[in-house]
């Protein structure tokens, strides 16, 4: 008689196989392969049931509408990100590495609800009681209605929320509970599975908004199985430098309002702050005009910042020069130079270039293509720009200049800011674009030949 065969499927992508492998195939997840063969006859198939009542399919014209209810939590940057304040039984995901700031964040957003009247139940399955309330002392986050619970069995969290009653639950963090129902230790894909969707159903059932917080992997991923980011109704993502106090928050899924916006926040020793308006923190201070200096404005989310782009080209004696880029994609300087030498005539090839941002800002659009180029043709040629010069604008291959995103609201921010002259598209090719940014460095020197004497 012939051996039943095992099949074995992922969770994550549905990729099938006839043996176990600790490792997808298919979307390369680890730990996701599990035993298709378990699933039960009954489980198979599923019969039809009546449909009565409220239950009903009925036309969309019919359904009701209406601004979806939402309370403010204090922080306007945080209050921004999730489109205007946190909605009643609203599941929102926080992930961000270790140590960026998310529980810290997320305390403070306790603290403020508990002002507000609001209940809070803060579960920390990382740190003790005590550990948080040392926290909370320092941040001067502390308040009666914020009650803290040490726990990581997901049954006792449920037993605290049905005895505390709270009008907003934080989970801190959705890898560290563990369900006894189920088996595997805590952070595997089952356990992460369980716990998600059933703070979840708590949320809906209840009308109780949920924060939970997720830890990210090696890529920067949200670790555990994709599904966790299905089940949620708000994804955001806290990220920032260690060697730098500023912080951002960025929403990648919003079932309640945009995804492109992003909050601002300042990490100090008494906790974080918000920024509200950022328009300085990437720029220098320097009263007299560098050469290699350019600013342009970026987009992120709904908000026009403006960035400061540096260069440095200096002689270089070895066969292969050096490339060093902070802040900016590296491919894309690389590009920007051959278009800087073939189209332009500047040539590069032959010496050390970097390029950085000022403050730890990333650019990652091609709307900064034209301040970084600017900024290299500075560098070589010593020439610095006046400080009220801004540039704007995408730069192709053959050297035209393309229109960014969102151009109008770059350029009425960067007017707003100070700056008179914004170079973007209105300059059809980067030979235009330069010759109006060197014909400014001559009132540059005048002003400085005036001050000498």
């Amino acid at each position: 008689m012939a051996r039943p065969q095992s099949s074995y499927r992922c969770s994550e992508c549905g990729w099938t196989t006839i043996k176990w492998v600790g490792r997808c195939g298919e979307c390369q997840a680890w730990g996701t392969v599990e035993d298709a063969s378990a699933v039960t006859a009954s489980a198979r198939g599923t019969s039809a049931v009546a449909v009565t009542g409220t239950r009903i399919a009925q036309p969309i014209t019919q359904a009701r509408g209406g601004a979806v209810p939402r309370w403010q939590t204090g922080i306007g940057e945080f209050d921004r990100v999730l489109g205007g304040g946190i909605v009643p039984g609203a599941a929102v995901l926080l992930s961000g590495e270790p140590g960026v700031g998310k529980s810290t964040l997320l305390l403070e957003v306790a603290s403020r609800a508990a002002s507000m009247g609001k209940r809070v139940l803060y579960v920390s399955a990382e740190e003790s009681v005590d550990q948080v309330r040392l926290r909370a002392e320092r941040t001067g986050a502390m308040h009666d209605d914020l009650y803290l619970a040490s726990e990581v069995d997901l049954g006792v969290i449920l037993g605290q929320i049905d005895q505390v009653q709270p009008d907003l639950l934080i989970a801190d963090s959705v890898q560290t509970i563990s369900s006894a129902s189920i088996d595997g230790i805590a952070g595997g894909t089952s356990q992460v599975r369980e716990v998600a969707s059933t703070l979840i159903r708590a949320a809906k059932d209840l009308a109780l908004p949920v924060l939970i917080v997720g830890h990210v992997t090696k890529d920067g991923s949200i670790a555990g199985p994709r599904l966790l980011e299905h089940l949620v109704d708000v994804v955001c993502h806290f990220e920032g430098d260690r060697q730098t106090a500023l912080r951002f928050v960025r929403a990648l899924k919003n079932r309640f309002g945009p995804t492109d916006e992003v909050g601002c926040f300042d990490m100090a020793g008494d906790g974080i702050h918000e920024v509200p308006d950022p328009s300085g923190l990437f720029m220098s201070r320097n009263g007299t005009p560098v050469s290699g200096t350019c600013i342009t404005v970026t987009m992120e989310g709904r908000r026009a910042l403006p960035v400061e782009v540096q260069a440095l080209v200096v002689p270089s004696s070895a066969p292969q020069p050096r490339r060093v880029v902070n802040g900016v994609d590296s491919s894309r300087v690389a590009m920007l130079l051959a278009v800087l030498e073939r189209r332009a005539g500047i040539k590069l090839s032959d010496a050390d270039v970097y390029v950085s941002t000022v403050g730890g800002m990333k650019l990652t659009e091609p709307g900064a293509d034209l301040a970084i180029v600017l900024a290299l043709a500075s560098a070589a040629r010593n020439r610095p720009y006046p400080h009220t010069l801004a540039a704007i604008g995408e730069i192709s291959l053959a050297g035209e200049i393309r229109q960014a995103t969102g151009a109008k609201q770059r350029a009425s921010e960067a007017r707003r800011l100070g700056f008179t002259t914004v170079l973007g598209a209105d300059a059809e090719h980067l030979r235009e674009a330069l010759r109006v940014a060197f014909s400014l460095t001559k009132s540059v020197r005048e002003r400085e030949l005036d001050a000498a004497f």
